[in-house]
């Protein structure tokens, strides 16, 4: 079923209607490390490509986030119906070579559903919101479960609130964006769903503000809250500065420097996160 959905995902884009008119440049958003639209840590409630009523929209894109004891690599694609719902994946990998440990990287698939619950991001009085379900499959468990994780496997909702502020920040528009995810997760699920510590789901902060400086720039910053279910290590909240470059509907790029903290033991993980994305 996992392979069939991507197979979809992946070569159901070239035939996609383009979305040419109806929403603004950068405001669909880059894709998250979970694979869903909006920011790089954290969705936003817009869903994948620029597609409106009766149209679909898709993303495919590729991320590295370098930190000074790993590297995390990411990888998928969504696609949106009729700006109401997203289908997406993501593939996982981080590379922890340096730890010298019995696995090399730790790898997880990310199956996710948004659906856009009311409102708009512009044209309605009330922001956009939206509910997310992403289903999370860690596939090398030896590590994440010496360390005191529970279960290789998980599901975690979010729901996100966006609106964009048309000159709301000194004459810029301004995205505004926050959500709450209820979840388990260590490290994303890379090590795995609760712990010894704790093994109950928890309602988590989240959310971002992002500066439209003109049509193409975007510069921002995101934030993220993280649960604490290992004794062995603190995991940290996450957060980022970020800027976007939107030369077209068809492309994104966005730089970052993300603010990671303590990850598996190993302190001030921080360091340059790089994201290219293609919109149809």
């Amino acid at each position: 079923m996992r392979t069939a959905l991507l197979a979809v995902l992946l070569c159901g884009l070239p035939a996609l209607a383009l979305a040419d008119n109806g929403r603004l440049l950068a405001t669909g958003g880059a894709s998250s490390l979970e694979g869903a639209a909006g920011g790089g840590i954290t969705p936003w409630a817009v869903l994948a490509g620029y597609g409106e009523a009766g149209e679909w929209g898709a993303t495919a894109f590729a991320t590295r986030v370098d930190s000074q004891d790993y590297r995390l690599d990411v990888s998928g694609a969504a696609v949106a119906w009729d700006n109401r719902v997203e289908l997406s994946y993501a593939r996982q990998r981080l590379d922890i070579s340096s730890l010298n440990l019995p696995d090399s990287s730790l790898h997880q698939d990310i199956f996710g559903l948004k659906l856009r619950l009311f409102g708009d991001l512009m044209y309605d009085q009330l922001p956009q919101v939206s509910l997310g379900v992403q289903h999370k499959k860690q596939q090398n468990f030896l590590i994440p479960e010496l360390v005191g994780a529970r279960r290789d496997e998980d599901t975690e909702a979010y729901v996100q609130a966006s609106r964009l502020l048309l000159g709301g920040a000194f004459g810029y528009n301004l995205l505004v964006n926050g959500g709450l995810r209820y979840s388990r997760a260590n490290q994303l699920g890379l090590l795995g769903f609760g712990g010894d510590a704790n093994d109950q789901r928890e309602v988590l902060a989240e959310g971002s503000l992002a500066l439209l400086l003109n049509p193409r720039w975007v510069l921002g910053v995101e934030y993220r809250q993280k649960p604490d279910n290992l004794s062995f290590a603190k995991e940290n909240d996450w957060s980022d500065v970020f800027v976007g470059y939107f030369p077209s509907k068809h492309l994104a790029l966005v730089l970052a420097w993300a603010q990671l903290g303590d990850i598996a033991g190993q302190s001030n993980q921080n360091g340059p996160y790089l994201s290219l994305q293609g919109s149809f």
